[in-house]
């Protein structure tokens, strides 16, 4: 089983246009929304109250990881794409546990040996991801190379970045030293149960659009708007590295 790639007709009609402006335009649009929605941001109270505790406190960063993955668009994007193709349990749990092992280990060896990669960089790395797997959905890389790169390689590869992002995060936030470890943890699985309460409503969402006519109607234009979002992150995180 070589991964999640479209091998449906290549033409998109303009009536599937019809079905994707609404959702384009909602993406285009999320620049908008500021900086602080934005990849990895943290909201201001979490931001404040990591700086400020001291020790272990595992069930508040089992929240916090948690939330963060949950309303972390560019992973729950990533996510989508992984698993638009997959049907059988099986092979969900072999990608989703390849993405969880690449960003466990660069998010908790980042921060504990203070490895941080500009913020602005890495998420636009991540956007790439999206990007990627978007195209690798479609057909792209089969069509453009001859041949179809290893799904599963890519997904760990793309996992460790989205692993460093977390960690450029938390780094920038100073958490304490005091009780470190046990917190880098418990916010890790706290990730892990924020990716998994994720990847159930996607699962519960591709569940029935599956059931429809729609679904091989669509699924080029869903792969096409998940690009573009892609492509939006990047040029987002660029611009506020140009300018910043």
């Amino acid at each position: 089983m070589q991964g999640s790639f479209y091998k449906g007709p290549l033409r998109t009609p303009c009536a599937r246009w019809r079905f994707a402006l609404p959702v384009l335009i909602a993406l285009l649009t999320l620049p908008l929304l500021g900086g602080t929605a934005f990849a990895h941001a943290v909201a201001e109270g979490d931001k404040g109250y990591i700086q400020e505790i001291t020790g272990i406190n595992l069930l508040p960063f089992i929240y916090l990881g948690a939330k963060h993955m949950v309303t972390g668009y560019d992973h729950v994007l990533f996510l989508f794409g992984v698993i638009f193709f997959l049907y059988r349990m099986k092979h969900i749990g072999i990608y989703v546990s390849l993405f969880a092992l690449g960003h466990s280990t660069t998010m908790l060896l980042g921060v504990y040996f203070n490895v941080g990669i500009n913020s602005y960089i890495i998420d636009a790395i991540i956007g790439l991801s999206v990007v990627y797997k978007a195209l690798d959905n479609m057909g792209a890389f089969q069509r453009w190379l001859g041949f179809q790169p290893n799904t599963k390689i890519a997904t760990l590869i793309f996992g460790f970045f989205h692993g460093f992002g977390l960690s450029t995060k938390i780094i920038e936030y100073n958490i304490s030293p005091d009780g470190l470890v046990p917190n880098l943890l418990a916010f890790n699985v706290g990730v892990e149960v924020g990716q998994l309460l994720a990847l159930a409503a996607i699962l519960i969402v591709m569940g029935y659009w599956r059931r429809t006519d729609s679904f091989w109607r669509h699924a080029y234009t869903a792969n096409t708007i998940m690009m573009t979002a892609g492509f939006v992150l990047i040029g987002y995180q660029l611009t506020g590295w140009v300018v910043s």
